[in-house]
């Protein structure tokens, strides 16, 4: 069958993952996209023109009604273009017969108490954890364990609703904020889960599988802060090198993780702490990177999640035959996502002309326009916009990513505060 023959379903393709539909596109696939909800979640709600794929099927509850439909395009994929869609990619690549990391360990996928857990039964270092229902149960956890904990929802994405906590008391009320909210799939919180609080440098290893072989696209090293009110906020990613002391040991355990939890086709995108004890998960997205990572990736090293993605489909002899190979740097690459102090309605970016003449600023995304509404940066979800520099020289890299950390702060937002 050749390329032109073939089709591939994305499930959940919205505008943060649209670079894989053209990437299959190009290569002469017909993409159709599944929609695993009938009503669009918060997170991806806005204008999305879904004319380009082939086909836009709504699962309304019934897998075997989506199945039908699906079945007719004769897809030699399927792959899930968001975090929510993970189980049902799973479960239609299985009843379709099509490269599938199954459904017996789907909820290890989604679920980040399941998720550990399984990780740990597999002889892995894991963060000792509770899952927690309701208030007394997490202040006994947290009162035994002692020192700081972090209490999360069960299934969302994006440090939506992440909270670090030093007390009992602090972490009865993250319990109480996640439960009375929403997540960023517009899912209800019926739980959470409390997780000792993991020292060390946090790392993000993205990968893409096939037949259970696994390929580290990119690595990439956090930078983050403290400030009052603002707690381990995540302000840029690094693209490190392929001889980066650290680099192998954190991608052998990202490689035993998939396996853990059965991820043996497609990408994945893997949230690590390097402790004293060595590599620790903090959670995996068994689906390609966001925050334009991949852009990001190809701009250092000329390789990214998407070309390999679409490789190990439809080319997988090729992909197994080249996989093990390291990506090499071809420049030094730091994304920068300021965090905005203060909310109200954003006049200007004034400082921003001042970070395009710096010599390794390559992009910028801006994500709250002049005009909008503006509030204070606490998470992914809250970002102003991103600031990607590159250049062969690391050092100038670094140098201008700090020089953005300074300007950083009130002086670089002009907000109209509410008459």
């Amino acid at each position: 069958m050749s390329n032109t023959d073939s089709s591939v379903v994305l499930v959940d393709a919205y505008p943060s993952s649209y670079a894989l539909a053209q990437a299959f596109m190009e290569q002469g696939c017909a993409v159709v996209r599944v929609q695993s909800t009938q009503d669009v979640p918060k997170c991806y709600q806005g204008d999305f023109d879904t004319r380009a794929f082939s086909d836009n099927i709504i699962h309304r509850g019934e897998l075997s009604e989506t199945v039908a439909a699906v079945a007719g395009h004769r897809p030699v994929a399927v792959i899930a273009a968001g975090e929510y869609g993970v189980e049902l990619a799973d479960a239609l690549s299985e009843e379709l017969g099509v490269p599938t990391n199954g459904r017996r360990l789907s909820p290890a996928r989604r679920n980040k108490f399941v998720m550990i857990e399984t990780v740990r039964a597999a002889g892995l270092r894991a963060a000792r954890q509770k899952l927690v229902e309701d208030e007394q149960t997490l202040v006994d956890w947290h009162r035994e364990v002692g020192g700081r904990v972090v209490v999360k929802p069960l299934r969302s994405a994006a440090n939506d609703g992440v909270t670090i906590c030093d007390t009992p008391e602090e972490s009865a009320a993250a319990l109480r904020g996640i439960l009375t909210a929403t997540t960023v799939f517009s899912e209800t919180n019926s739980a959470a889960v409390v997780q000792e609080y993991l020292v060390g440098g946090e790392y993000v290893v993205d990968t893409v599988s096939r037949d259970g072989r696994h390929r580290a696209t990119d690595v990439w090293k956090y930078s983050k802060m403290t400030v009052p009110g603002v707690r381990d906020r995540i302000t840029g990613g690094h693209l490190i090198p392929e001889d980066a002391p650290v680099r192998q040991a954190v991608v052998d355990y990202a490689h035993d993780v998939l396996d853990a939890l059965g991820i043996r086709h497609g990408p994945a995108h893997l949230e690590i702490i390097v402790t004293d004890e060595g590599p620790c998960l903090v959670e995996v997205g068994a689906r390609i990177a966001g925050a334009n990572t991949p852009y990001y990736a190809e701009l250092g090293a000329g390789e990214s999640q998407i070309g390999w993605t679409v490789q190990a489909y439809l080319h997988p002899e090729r992909f197994l035959a080249e996989h093990r190979s390291p990506y090499r740097l071809r420049q030094h690459v730091s994304v920068s996502w300021p965090t905005a102090p203060q909310p109200g309605k954003l006049v200007s970016y004034p400082l921003l002309d001042v970070v395009r003449e710096m010599e390794s600023f390559n992009n910028t995304e801006i994500f709250v326009q002049p005009g909008d509404s503006i509030v204070r940066t606490v998470d992914d979800s809250t970002k102003t916009m991103a600031v990607g520099f590159a250049h062969p020289s690391a050092e100038v890299v670094e140098r201008d990513f700090n020089a953005l950390c300074y300007l950083d702060g009130p002086g670089f937002y002009d907000v109209a505060q509410p008459e």
